[in-house]
C-alpha cells in the first residue's frame, strides 16, 4: 500500500471515536479484537509511511536552503559585475537569478506539502498509538464484563422459563385434595376411636353379667347337691 492511500486513511483514523464503535456493535470483546487487529496493520504502514515523509521534508527544506544559496551567491555576482564594470555579466546573473526565484516558489510550496503530509502522518501516528493503548486496556475489563452480563442473562432465562412453567391453579388444586385426604384420615381416626370406646363399655357392662349367671347356677348346683 503506498503513501497516497496512507494518506487517505488518516483522515478516518483522526475522526474514530472508539466509544462510539463499541457502543453500536452487538459483541464489545470480539470488535475490540478486531479493532486491534486493524489498528496494529495501520500503525505499520502509518510508521513506515510518516518516516518517509519526514525524509521528504529533510530534502525538500535541503533544496529550499540550497536555491536560497544559490540565489544569494547570484545576487552577490551581480553587484560584483556591475562595480567591475561588467553589465552584461551582471545582466547574466540577474537573469540567472530570477529563474532560481521562481524555482524557489515551487520548492517552497513542494515543503509545505511535505510538512502538512507530515504532521498529519504524525497526528494519525500518535491517535493509532493511543487508540490501541487504550484498547488494550479495557479489553480484559470488556470481557469481563461482557462474561459477567451473558451469566446473567442466562440467570434471568431460566428464571423466566421457570417461572413459565410454574402452574398456580394445578399447585392449589393439589393442595386442597392434601388437605381433603388429610380432613379424611383425621375423621376416620375419630370414628375408628369412637367403635373402640362403644366396645370397650359394652365388654364393661356385660362381662360382669355373665360372670354373675354363672354364680347363680353354682349356687343353685350346691343347693340341690345339699352342699
Amino acid at each position: 500500500m503506498g503513501l497516497m492511500d496512507t494518506l487517505g486513511r488518516i483522515p478516518k483514523i483522526l475522526e474514530a471515536n472508539i466509544n462510539a464503535i463499541l457502543d453500536r456493535c452487538e459483541d464489545p470483546a470480539k470488535m475490540i479484537d478486531q479493532l486491534l487487529v486493524d489498528y496494529k496493520r495501520d500503525l505499520a504502514d502509518v510508521k513506515r509511511d510518516t518516516a518517509a515523509v519526514m525524509a521528504d521534508v529533510k530534502l525538500a527544506e535541503k533544496k529550499l536552503s540550497d536555491c536560497d544559496e544559490s540565489i544569494a551567491r547570484k545576487q552577490k555576482a551581480a553587484e560584483n559585475a556591475l562595480r567591475a564594470g561588467n553589465e552584461e555579466d551582471a545582466r547574466t546573473l540577474i537573469a540567472a537569478k530570477q529563474s532560481l526565484e521562481a524555482t524557489r516558489v515551487s520548492l517552497a510550496q513542494n515543503l509545505a506539502v511535505a510538512q502538512s503530509n507530515a504532521q498529519m502522518m504524525q497526528e494519525g501516528y500518535n491517535k493509532l498509538v493511543r487508540n490501541i493503548d487504550e484498547l488494550e486496556q479495557r479489553k480484559d475489563a470488556a470481557k469481563a464484563k461482557i462474561s459477567l452480563a451473558r451469566a446473567q442473562e442466562q440467570i434471568n432465562n431460566s428464571a423466566a422459563r421457570a417461572n413459565s412453567t410454574v402452574n398456580v391453579e394445578a399447585f392449589d388444586q393439589y393442595e386442597q385434595k392434601a388437605e381433603r385426604m388429610l380432613a379424611q384420615a383425621n375423621a376416620t381416626a375419630e370414628l375408628n376411636a369412637q367403635n373402640v370406646s362403644v366396645e370397650s363399655l359394652t365388654e364393661k357392662y356385660t362381662s360382669g353379667a355373665d360372670s354373675a349367671s354363672v354364680d347363680d347356677e353354682l349356687a343353685a348346683l350346691k343347693s340341690k347337691l345339699g352342699m
